[in-house]
């Protein structure tokens, strides 16, 4: 493997859509939501592992969750563990990363990555991150991964690529055309009649030098904070540089902040068997069903007249269900959730319900 390739996991989200089971203290990332005896993180660990050596895995949380990841990946060296001060949303992030990678190595090629996501197809997965990283050696360009559509999705956002074939070397490489965030029902069935539209997988691949370059064009506010730590960084001084810089960090998605304005951008059209497991429903949507459409996670919950449900409930409790059609029943720790998943998008409404009116004691 090469020594130049890195792979940042971002892992700092709180995965508020999936209350109760996913909570402030221990999110979706940190959780076995799937039942495989494995959480997402660690399963997103282990397929990187196939394509970079564990010395260049870099995983970036949040602080207060630097103990859930030691304990999940405990041979994750300390110096490969960033901690964030503060949630800014994904580009300051990223920036962060490329910055302290670049100041040990400036010839450094990264994947960054989300740690919650489902790829079911991981051969052809590392084949696709295998090309675009021989590709960000060779130019100056930014990459991303987009999902060949299989239905009119509201819940992604949307590349439009053009019929380009300037890098040869990859019939899967296509030029951007636009981004679009999340359509409605309407535009979303139009997106996918037409052919040239992928989901927006918010998997990035480039070289250090070439989003540096993009952050320094783009947004030098950001930049000039993490240009400054340049030489504190993989010593004593990074993390209280960080506490004081990162109060005066503006919050933004890398989706905003750069790759709607880059105009070096290239997408791998591809097909992976991937889910975001961003919402209740992609999660129904991953796992198996029993013969009534029923996705369940919990070995004593028993359902009579009930279908098209996902339910999730401790090993240990005995939950009986009858007459339900198309709910999401999750009860963990000291919270149940009833909810038509219809009215999935809901679920933030009522977290910050109960942020208001019961404290956080339930968050």
């Amino acid at each position: 493997m090469n020594e130049d390739n890195y792979v940042v996991i971002m892992a700092g989200g709180v995965g508020e859509r999936f209350w109760p089971m996913s909570r402030e203290s221990r999110p979706k990332q940190f959780i076995d939501i799937l039942g495989t005896g494995k959480t997402l993180i660690q399963q997103t660990y282990e397929r990187f592992r196939k394509v970079c050596l564990p010395g260049n895995i870099c995983i970036v949380t949040n602080k207060k969750y630097k103990h859930l990841v030691n304990e999940q990946i405990p041979e994750l060296p300390a110096g490969q563990l960033i901690c964030e001060p503060a949630r800014k949303n994904t580009a300051p992030c990223i920036a962060y990363a490329a910055y302290k990678i670049y100041d040990k190595n400036p010839q450094a090629s990264v994947v960054v990555a989300p740690s919650d996501h489902i790829i079911l197809k991981e051969d052809v997965f590392a084949d696709i991150i295998r090309s675009a990283l021989m590709a960000s050696k060779k130019e100056n360009r930014l990459f991303t991964l987009g999902i060949t559509p299989s239905r009119p999705d509201t819940g992604y956002g949307y590349i439009q690529f053009k019929d380009d074939s300037s890098y040869p070397d990859d019939e899967r490489l296509k030029k951007v055309k636009t981004f679009t965030e999340k359509p409605d029902l309407e535009l979303a069935q139009s997106f996918l009649e037409s052919g040239d539209f992928l989901w927006n997988s918010g998997i990035f691949i480039w070289s250090c030098e070439a989003i540096i370059g993009a952050f320094e064009q783009y947004q030098p506010e950001i930049s000039f904070i993490f240009r400054e730590a340049l030489g504190k960084y993989n010593t004593p001084e990074e993390q209280p540089y960080m506490d004081i810089a990162y109060t005066t960090c503006k919050s933004i998605s890398i989706d905003y902040a750069i790759m709607e304005k880059a105009d070096n951008l290239y997408v791998f059209v591809s097909d992976l068997g991937w889910s975001d497991l961003g919402t209740w429903g992609s999660l129904f949507d991953a796992r198996t069903k029993d013969q009534n459409n029923n996705a369940v996670v919990g070995k004593n919950a028993m359902l009579y007249s009930s279908k098209n449900c996902i339910i999730n409930i401790p090993e240990d409790k005995l939950v009986i269900i009858q007459g339900l059609d198309g709910f999401i029943v999750s009860e963990a720790d000291n919270a149940l959730l009833i909810c038509k998943k219809s009215q999935e998008p809901q679920i933030r409404k009522f977290v910050n319900d109960i942020k208001l009116k019961k404290g956080d004691a339930f968050i």
